[in-house]
């Protein structure tokens, strides 16, 4: 299959997300699982937008590997901004073609997409995966892949590249919510609520429904804020949309 063409874009700067299916943008077919990427712009402000290049399934390995990196990078421009969280399928032992442990193909890959967003400009920040709906003994969320947000920290110090911790970040929420509330957050759909996609009902502590991925992205802008990155400005902590009590059925920002 060719490669799609380059994108068409305005003069405005964007932020680019390279990311899996925790971040990517959904058709409305399989509401009401939601990215946080997908839910991102309802905090940005006139003069900003985003461009999700997330998508399920995939690894720092595989994203380079299909080339959706390189497409990503033919588009970025100075000034622009790229989001760079993965290490969910990273660590999946199962399928070579996504496996990149942890201490090296994992770092080494990493370290190549920091320095071609540097190359042209761009600003890199690197993100430690999001939690999974997981929970030590003691009754706190687990840190599910810990040697990989390790990684992207020691990443981060060692090249001065800005880190959003969404992995402590995002266990803080599950905690202070506590497991029960949370689960709403996730995946976990009984039979009754009626929703085409998931008929028999789903248990996924992984993906995220309308509200998680509206919290998460919520995370994921005040932590962009407090960092002062690029047009932090023109980013919204705690906007509305993003700390809704309630879904509103559907994805949009109103």
């Amino acid at each position: 299959m060719p490669a799609p063409p380059p994108m068409v874009r305005g003069a405005e700067p964007l932020i680019f997300i390279a990311s899996d299916s925790t971040a990517q943008s959904y058709g409305e077919r399989a509401y009401p699982m939601t990215g946080w990427g997908q839910m991102l712009g309802c905090a940005l402000r006139p003069g900003l937008a985003v461009e999700n290049r997330a998508i399920g399934g995939r690894s720092t390995k595989s994203y380079r590997n299909e080339g959706r990196w390189q497409r990503l990078l033919r588009d970025l421009r100075k000034d622009d901004v790229v989001l760079i969280q993965f290490a969910h399928n990273d660590a999946n032992q199962g399928i070579p073609t996504r496996y990149a442990p942890a201490e090296t193909e994992y770092r080494a890959n990493l370290l190549g997409f920091v320095a071609d967003a540097r190359r042209v400009g761009a600003t890199p920040v690197l993100i430690t995966p999001i939690a999974q709906r997981m929970f030590q003994p003691d009754g706190k969320a687990k840190a599910g892949f810990s040697a990989y947000s390790a990684v992207v920290r020691d990443i981060g110090r060692r090249e001065r590249v800005k880190v959003i911790d969404l992995e402590a970040l995002s266990r803080r929420w599950i905690d202070a919510a506590g497991a029960e509330a949370a689960k709403a957050w996730y995946m976990n759909i009984a039979p009754e609520e009626g929703f085409a996609a998931y008929p028999k009902g789903l248990k996924d502590d992984t993906h995220l429904r309308e509200l998680g991925a509206r919290g998460a992205a919520n995370l994921v802008a005040t932590a962009y804020r407090r960092l002062r990155l690029p047009h932090w400005r023109n980013v919204e902590a705690g906007h509305p949309d993003l700390v809704r009590a309630t879904p509103l059925g559907r994805r949009g920002c109103h």
